[in-house]
């Protein structure tokens, strides 16, 4: 299966890292931090669409995508274009991403950045916040349930957020007794990279208003956006539409085209 072979490679190397940067040296960084930027605050549900943009070089689905010699550059324009916040691709082996990306992204941006990975155990979590990130992705379908509420645990005690990812109604349903305010439903199955680009429609209305609820994947021109929207999206991840093309004016086609309010949606207390 293609997701378990993603989370053993991202762990393999986590734990290859770990031979030069034991564990408790990545602690100590990660508790050195300066308190995570509060992505709650920045994603919360408003008038307009908020748009989570994506550094991205590659995928297993689609291969090569962009080149981006400098990611901190690709992700200023990003919050030049209007992004919410901005999230990093860090898995080496079919993303083409590292920490570094990470590193350098979290230092150019003032907007909260998300370490998108395959997260599967604690030292990842803590190399996430010694990176800076100030979000952290769990997905459910790469988890054990206990594994899985370990590391939102450790994601929270961090100050971090944890943006919990899922791909059917069984997934949401343990993002919900998660707790979890950050539930994305990505289109893409990670299991077979099939694309199911009504799985959000369907989903978005068992997703409780005490959630931002984010769309993930199939987003490649405004309609998409609109679509998403409509559908009762807070929240729309976009990679590859924005490292293909002009990322800031990309930013407010998109932006413009999620230019409404979600209809019967109760916004979240901040």
């Amino acid at each position: 299966m293609v997701l378990a072979d993603l989370t053993a490679g991202a762990v393999a190397d986590a734990e290859r890292r770990a031979l030069t940067k034991p564990l408790a040296d990545v602690e100590r960084a990660a508790l050195a931090r300066p308190a995570a930027r509060d992505a709650i605050a920045a994603l919360a549900p408003s008038d307009c669409v908020r748009i989570i943009a994506e550094v991205k070089r590659a995928s297993p689905s689609r291969g090569a995508l962009a080149d981006i010699p400098d990611p901190a550059l690709q992700a200023s324009l990003y919050e030049q274009g209007g992004a919410s916040a901005i999230s990093v691709l860090t898995e080496e082996r079919r993303f083409g991403g590292s920490l570094a990306d990470l590193e350098a992204v979290t230092a150019r941006v003032n907007l909260p950045v998300l370490r998108k990975d395959f997260i599967a155990t604690p030292y990842q979590v803590l190399e996430a916040r010694a990176a800076g990130a100030d979000l952290a992705l769990l997905i459910v379908a790469g988890l054990p349930r206990a594994v899985l509420s370990e590391l939102y645990a450790l994601i929270r005690e961090l100050g971090m957020t944890p943006l919990v990812e899922t791909h059917s109604a069984e997934e949401l349903e343990i993002a919900i007794d998660l707790g979890a305010e950050l539930i994305g439903v990505n289109a893409r199955n990670l299991q077979t990279l099939e694309l199911d680009r009504d799985l959000f429609a369907r989903l978005s209305d068992r997703i409780p208003d005490s959630a931002i609820r984010i769309a993930e994947s199939a987003v490649l021109k405004p309609d998409d956006v609109t679509s998403y929207r409509e559908a009762g999206a807070d929240v729309v991840l976009i990679g590859e539409a924005l490292v293909t093309g002009d990322p800031v004016a990309t930013l407010h086609a998109f932006l413009a085209a999620g230019d409404q309010p979600v209809r019967g949606r109760k916004e979240i207390d901040t």
